[in-house]
C-alpha cells in the first residue's frame, strides 16, 4: 500500500515543479519515485518474487536501445560540438529514473492489478491537487512561492501551462478507462467526476495542443466504440446494426454531396475553431507556430549533421532569432519529442520510440481496451509539438497499456530458451 501511494504521488504530481523541497536540488516527485525504487529493490533483495512478462521484455529492450544510442550520441557530441553539462546530467538522470520505474513496475507480481490500483490513487491525488490549485488560481486560498497563472493561462503548480495541459490530456482518458472498466458505482462516480474536473483545468491552460489532443482522442474512442458495438453478440443481424452499417458505407458519398454547403459555412467554422484556441488564433498563436517551425528545422539540421546518430542527452539548438518567454536561455530544445530525440539519439532512438508506442497501442487493441488505445493516441499527438519523453506519467501510461494487453508471465521454458 505504501509503495503504491509513493508511486502514485510521484507520477501524478511530477508536473508540480513550483513545489520544491527547501534546501534540496530535487522536488517531491523525484523523492517519491526514488523512495519507490528503493523499496522495490529492497523487496527483491528480501526474496520478493518477480515476473518476466512480455511487457517487461519490451520495456527492457527499448531502454537498452535508447542507452546505446544516447551513449554513441554523447561520444559524437563531445567530438563535434560543445555540450552543456547541467542539461546532459538532468536528462540522463531522468532517463535512468524512468527506466527503473517502468521495468520494476512491469516486473511486479500481478502487475496489471497493481498498476490499476496505482492509477486509482493517481486519479484521487490529481483531483485533490486540481481542487487546491483552482482555489489558488481564483484567490480562494493563498500559498507563498506559487504563481498559478502564466499571464492569462492557468499553470497551477507547474512551471508553464503546457506541462499541466499534458497531465490533463492523459489523466482524462485514464480516469475514463477506470470509470468504464469498474463495477463499483462509487469508483465509476469518482472516475467521471475526475474526468470533468480534469477537462475544466485543461481548458483553463488555453493549450491548443490539449484541445487538438482531446478532440482526436474523442473521435478515435467514438470510432472504436462503434466498431465494438457492430461486432458485439457475434455480429448478429439487427435493424440498428444494419442502419449503422448503411450509414458508415454511405458516409463518404454523403460527405461529398454536402461539400458545397460545408464550404459556404467555412468562414464561420474557421472563426469557431479560432475561438477555441489560445489568443483566438491571433498574434500569440502565430508567433508560437513560427518559433516552433524554426526550432524544428534547426533540429533536423542538427540531427542530420551528426549523421543521424545524435549528439547525446540534453538540448542542442542555438538561440532562435525571436525568443518567446516560455523558452529558457540557450541551449534550446526543439519542443517536439521526435525531433528532440533525433538530436539526442539519432534515427535509431526515434524508431525505438515509435516501436514502443505502437506496441502499447497494439497491446491495448488486443485487450479490447478502447480508452487505452485513445490514451496512446493522446500521447502520440501531444508529443508532436512538445517534448514529453521525460514526464513520468507518459511512461506510466505506456507501461499500463503494455501490461494490460499482455498480463501473463513468460513460461519458464521460454525464458530459458530466450535468455
Amino acid at each position: 500500500m505504501i509503495r503504491d501511494a509513493l508511486l502514485a504521488f510521484g507520477v501524478a504530481m511530477s508536473y508540480a515543479v513550483q513545489l520544491s523541497i527547501p534546501g534540496l536540488p530535487f522536488g517531491y516527485s523525484e523523492l517519491f519515485l526514488s523512495l519507490w525504487i528503493l523499496l522495490s529493490i529492497t523487496r527483491i533483495l528480501a526474496g520478493g518474487r518477480l515476473e518476466a512478462t512480455p511487457a517487461l521484455a519490451k520495456l527492457a529492450r527499448f531502454w537498452l536501445i535508447l542507452t546505446l544510442t544516447l551513449g554513441v550520441g554523447s561520444i559524437i557530441g563531445f567530438l563535434t560540438t560543445t555540450l552543456f553539462l547541467d542539461p546532459l546530467l538532468h536528462d540522463t538522470m531522468a532517463y535512468v529514473l524512468l527506466a527503473c520505474v517502468t521495468c520494476l513496475a512491469a516486473a511486479e507480481p500481478n502487475a496489471a492489478l497493481r498498476l490499476r490500483r496505482i492509477a486509482w490513487w493517481m486519479i484521487a491525488v490529481a483531483s485533490a491537487g486540481f481542487v487546491v490549485q483552482l482555489g489558488l488560481g481564483f484567490g480562494w486560498i493563498h500559498q507563498s512561492g506559487v504563481d498559478p497563472w502564466y499571464w492569462d493561462r492557468f499553470c497551477g503548480w507547474s512551471d508553464n501551462p503546457n506541462q499541466l495541459a499534458l497531465y490533463c490530456a492523459l489523466l482524462g482518458p485514464l480516469a475514463l478507462h477506470l470509470a468504464t472498466t469498474t463495477s463499483n458505482p462509487w469508483g465509476r462516480c469518482l472516475g467521471l467526476c475526475s474526468l470533468i474536473l480534469t477537462f475544466y483545468v485543461g481548458r483553463l491552460t488555453k493549450s491548443d495542443t490539449y484541445l487538438y489532443t482531446t478532440v482526436l482522442a474523442c473521435l478515435i474512442l467514438l470510432g472504436l466504440r462503434v466498431r465494438a458495438w457492430l461486432t458485439s453478440d457475434g455480429g448478429k443481424v439487427s435493424l440498428p446494426r444494419q442502419l449503422a452499417l448503411l450509414f458508415a458505407v454511405g458516409f463518404l458519398p454523403l460527405a461529398i454531396s454536402m461539400a458545397p454547403y460545408a464550404l459556404s459555412e467555412a468562414a464561420s467554422a474557421e472563426d469557431f475553431a479560432k475561438s477555441l484556441t489560445k489568443d483566438k488564433g491571433g498574434e500569440a498563436t502565430a508567433e508560437t507556430a513560427a518559433l516552433r517551425l524554426y526550432l524544428w528545422e534547426e533540429a533536423l539540421n542538427k540531427g542530420a549533421g551528426s549523421g543521424s546518430l545524435g549528439l547525446g542527452p540534453g538540448p542542442h539548438l542555438d538561440t532562435p532569432p525571436v525568443v518567446n518567454q516560455q523558452f529558457l536561455p540557450r541551449p534550446f530544445e526543439a519542443h517536439s519529442t521526435i525531433l528532440d530525440l533525433y538530436t539526442q539519439g539519432g534515427l535509431i532512438s526515434v524508431l525505438a520510440l515509435l516501436w514502443i508506442l505502437g506496441s502499447a497501442a497494439l497491446s491495448a487493441w488486443r485487450a479490447r481496451l478502447d480508452v487505452l488505445v485513445a490514451l496512446v493516441a493522446s500521447i502520440a499527438v501531444f508529443s508532436a509539438p512538445h517534448l514529453i519523453i521525460r514526464h513520468p506519467i507518459v511512461w506510466f501510461c505506456l507501461t499500463l497499456c503494455l501490461v494490460a494487453g499482455t498480463p501473463q508471465a513468460i513460461p519458464a521454458t521460454v525464458r530459458q530458451r530466450r535468455y
